[in-house]
């Protein structure tokens, strides 16, 4: 798909039908994580593949925001890889990856972990690992209507200033 139809299309949905992703578009949309820009290409992103009943059950403990996604992905980034630009490093993994998500014929839906502490213990995640957000992944049910909202944005001129 044509780049600026991908980011002028893509919506972010929040009901999903029980229908999975195939393994090629799971591992399309990885490997744009994997390819994404870091500092210093440090590359400091650690992405968990929640697809089991377990795995899924344990995100529903820490987030609300699953939605019937059959496949999620945890993103995280590494601090003792990257220090203080980590964080940032695996923000941007995770945009390349909803990008690719659309770009492959998947849904998805950005949603900030919200209790850190919380989600490093229930996955067990190393002290230095930060979680930073999941990505549901899957596809809506023939009932959903996609939410329009992120249709109606600010205009250019309300957030650039050319100096």
């Amino acid at each position: 798909m044509e780049f600026t139809r991908v980011i002028m299309d893509r919506r972010s949905v929040r009901k999903y039908s029980n229908k999975k992703p195939s393994k090629e578009q799971l591992m399309q949309i990885l490997e744009a994580g994997r390819l994404a820009p870091t500092a210093y290409n440090k590359q400091p992103q650690k992405i968990y593949v929640l697809e089991t009943e377990m795995s899924l059950e344990k995100m529903d403990k820490v987030h609300p925001c699953r939605y019937g996604a059959p496949i999620v992905l945890l993103v995280c980034a590494d601090t003792a890889i990257a220090g203080p630009s980590a964080e940032i490093d695996g923000t941007i993994v995770a945009t390349h990856m909803l990008l690719a998500a659309y770009n492959a014929g998947v849904e998805s839906v950005w949603a900030g972990v919200l209790k850190r502490d919380e989600t490093r213990k229930i996955f067990n995640l190393p002290e230095t690992v930060i979680p930073i957000c999941f990505i549901d992944l899957g596809f809506q049910p023939t009932d959903n209507r996609v939410n329009m909202s992120s249709a109606k944005r600010n205009l250019l001129e309300s957030m650039v200033t050319i100096l």
